[in-house]
């Protein structure tokens, strides 16, 4: 990790700076397949699937017998890890439903909002060197308490036109309708448009590499919605002389392995602790199967030493990380501060991964820097709220002059005609 010493506010932006890379070539290529999938269908994805998985797959949906086989050949313990997750993430999100309020802005002039589920929701769960059958959870069970009436999965198949069997088991617990043998760009353009037996969705959730990230941008533009924009994984990590220096490493890590755009910072108070820190990162990384992964990552991360606390708070504002772990002695008050982050863990023993995983709060959130104007994925993320309101004769004699003024104000007519009419109806009647 690259280290830094009290370095200027000016300098900042330039050490945080996120991995680029020139997507222009990119977004080429995946805007000339898009468009292949939605002229040609069915025939696209077949050719999409045997160029980019090595698989010929004729039936792309996944039979109620290969549910079953899944959840058969799948290890019990995890099959009893997998639901104890599901069992956390349901209740945390469960406890983001509201209730209707119906407010009397007026005498006589009711208002309310009623949550209504998007019906058709389609989830990406990549199934590549790391299959995310975490993400299953994450963005299935939300969906299915906010009441979609369809949630349809698609994931690549390996070359035998498989699929990872954690990822059939989850999808199966929580309440997916369709899934589907159908990774990356194949599988975002055959959401967003309908193509062969995938149905066309109202919005895509999901995280994927560049090339998936590039395509679900692109549907977004007249399609279908998405979840957020996103780019590569992050933490950063705020520390003090509180912190155990192995366990801030091994969150560094278990965010570097993710993949070699990842990007991990460390925002610590002492040199020494960011030395005890490098000492742990060398002895760790030999024990990871990911090992080089990871190194690459590394290379991509910082390490900054600010000995003033608003100065570190300042900056990881500034950053708006994906995640953030807080492992100072006064964490609370630190959290308090905190304005722009997707998650935040507090305390020693929060690891990052109790989040990815099991903790019940949701792992699909904001990188980037788009933290400082999106959410992670939430109940709410599954829903529009539709506005309702109800006039009665006497709210209408309450609140048609307003209207009637500032519609004449603003030169619409028939705005204030459609008030009028009401009001003189109403006179004659008396």
């Amino acid at each position: 990790m690259k280290s830094y010493l009290n370095p200027k506010k000016s300098e900042w932006p330039q050490i945080l700076e996120r991995p680029l890379f020139d997507a222009s070539e990119l977004t080429a290529n995946v805007k000339a397949i898009l468009t292949e999938i939605k002229t040609d269908g069915l025939s696209a994805i077949k050719k999409f699937t045997q160029q980019f998985d090595g698989a010929e797959i004729d039936d792309f949906a996944i039979s109620a017998q290969e549910l079953s086989e899944a959840t058969n050949q799948l290890d019990p313990k995890l099959k009893e890890a997998i639901t104890i997750a599901a069992e956390n993430i349901k209740q945390f999100h469960a406890s983001q439903q509201t209730e209707i309020n119906k407010v009397e802005t007026t005498k006589g002039v009711v208002c309310w909002q009623k949550a209504v589920a998007i019906e058709k929701v389609g989830l990406y769960i990549p199934g590549g060197s790391a299959p995310l059958f975490s993400s299953v959870l994450m963005l299935a069970i939300p969906a299915q308490i906010a009441g979609c009436k369809e949630i349809v999965l698609c994931t690549p198949p390996n070359k035998k036109g498989q699929i990872n069997p954690a990822i059939l088991f989850a999808a199966q617990l929580v309440g997916v309708t369709k899934v589907f043998k159908l990774g990356g760009v194949q599988a975002i353009g055959a959401m967003a448009y309908g193509a062969g037996p995938v149905p066309k969705i109202a919005k895509i959730f999901g995280p994927g590499n560049q090339y998936v990230m590039a395509a679900k941008q692109l549907v977004s533009i007249s399609d279908v919605a998405i979840d957020m924009p996103a780019g590569p994984s992050e933490v950063a990590i705020m520390a003090d002389s509180s912190a155990n220096p192995a366990f801030i490493a091994s969150d560094l890590l278990s965010q570097a392995e993710h993949g070699p755009d990842s990007q991990v910072v460390l925002v610590a108070n002492s040199t020494e602790l960011v030395d005890q820190v490098e000492l742990e990162l060398e002895k760790q990384l030999k024990q990871l199967s990911r090992k080089e992964i990871a190194q690459k990552a590394l290379k991509n991360s910082v390490a900054i030493v600010l000995n003033d606390e608003f100065e570190m708070i300042e900056l990881i504002n500034e950053y708006a990380p994906e995640h953030l772990i807080i492992s100072m002695e006064n964490y609370l008050q630190t959290a308090d501060k905190i304005t722009n982050a997707g998650s935040v863990f507090l305390g020693n023993y929060t690891p990052e991964s109790a989040g990815d995983y099991a903790s019940g709060t949701n792992h699909t959130l904001p990188t980037n820097g788009w933290a400082r104007s999106f959410s992670g994925v939430n109940l709410d993320s599954f829903i529009r709220k539709i506005t309702f309101q109800e006039i009665s004769e006497s709210g209408i004699k309450n609140l048609g002059p307003v209207i009637e003024k500032m519609a004449e104000a603003e030169q619409l007519d028939a705005h204030k005609n459609a008030v009028t009419l009401r009001l003189k109806a109403l006179g004659k009647e008396k």
